[in-house]
């Protein structure tokens, strides 16, 4: 059976498939700006964190999602907190809440009474368990960030490409900030379904830096990043169904070796262009 006929024959692979268009959406918009804000190991840091999140509400015998949730979005507010007034260096507030976040995880989760709950898909995704309910989160959270987008684009690439320019621009950018920063959470904990903590960076980062070779807009990277997205992420759900492998490994796989070929590319093109 082909994959075309496999999704419209399976509801999971309808599922799966869906949750891969949403989130490669979510991620081309979020990714942008976590790439021009240069944050990418803010990123890094609010996904690993949420893991304490998923430990926690394993130990309670709650949804691990909406445990990550809280997790991810206390993280955020946390670390932008920490790095402004706190006068912390944001690189050591993110490792601290990255560290301590993944250590509650494996503490909770080893206090569970009983057998320690199968946590591979959280860690390395599995899309093809996403359920309605999550693809009506993820519905929800595009249409959240479409508007976002519509009404404050320009306030969002001040904050992202600089700051004090913001500022002086009268940009409020401490709200900016907090609110991109539970956008950036809200991403994060409803995309680990389909590639899992380890490769959600890539997922969030890669698209957004393709894109970025070949255009500086703002607005058109998130576009196209959220085109790429998309495009890569039904590439690694085909890859799975053929090669029966990880659907997330198989899409970050994709990105990877789509960056590597663009960057040559373009350092090809460019290059001869500098000797004629």
């Amino acid at each position: 059976m082909d994959f075309i006929s496999a999704i419209a024959e399976y509801t999971f692979l309808q599922h799966a498939a869906i949750a891969a268009m949403l989130s490669g959406v979510v991620c081309g918009i979020v990714g942008t700006y976590i790439v021009a804000r240069r944050r990418v190991f803010l990123s890094g840091g609010i996904t690993h964190a949420s893991f304490g999140g998923i430990g926690i509400a394993y130990y309670l015998g709650l949804n691990p999602v909406w445990g990550a949730l809280v997790f991810a979005v206390l993280a955020s507010i946390g670390i932008e907190w920490g790095s402004v007034k706190g006068r912390m260096r944001e690189d050591s507030v993110i490792g601290m809440v990255w560290s301590f976040g993944m250590s509650i995880g494996i503490i909770f989760v080893y206090m569970t009474p009983g057998y320690a709950p199968n946590l591979m898909s959280f860690l390395f995704g599995s899309i093809l368990t996403v359920s309605t309910i999550d693809i009506i989160v993820l519905g929800i959270l595009v249409v959240a960030l479409a508007v976002v987008v519509a009404f404050l684009l320009r306030p969002v690439m001040y904050v992202a490409f600089d700051a004090d320019f913001a500022r002086s621009r009268g940009v409020p950018v401490a709200s900016i900030s907090y609110i991109m920063a539970i956008f950036v959470a809200l991403a994060i904990v409803f995309c680990i379904r389909s590639v899992g903590i380890v490769l959600l960076i890539s997922l969030l980062t890669v698209p957004a830096v393709i894109v970025n070779t070949v255009t500086q807009r703002f607005g058109r990277i998130m576009l196209w990043a959220s085109v790429v997205a998309v495009v890569g992420n039904m590439a690694g759900l085909y890859i799975s169904y053929v090669m029966n492998v990880p659907a997330g490994a198989a899409t970050i796989f994709i990105f990877a070796l789509a960056l590597i070929i663009i960057k040559l590319l373009h350092l090809y093109f460019r290059n001869k262009a500098r000797t004629q």
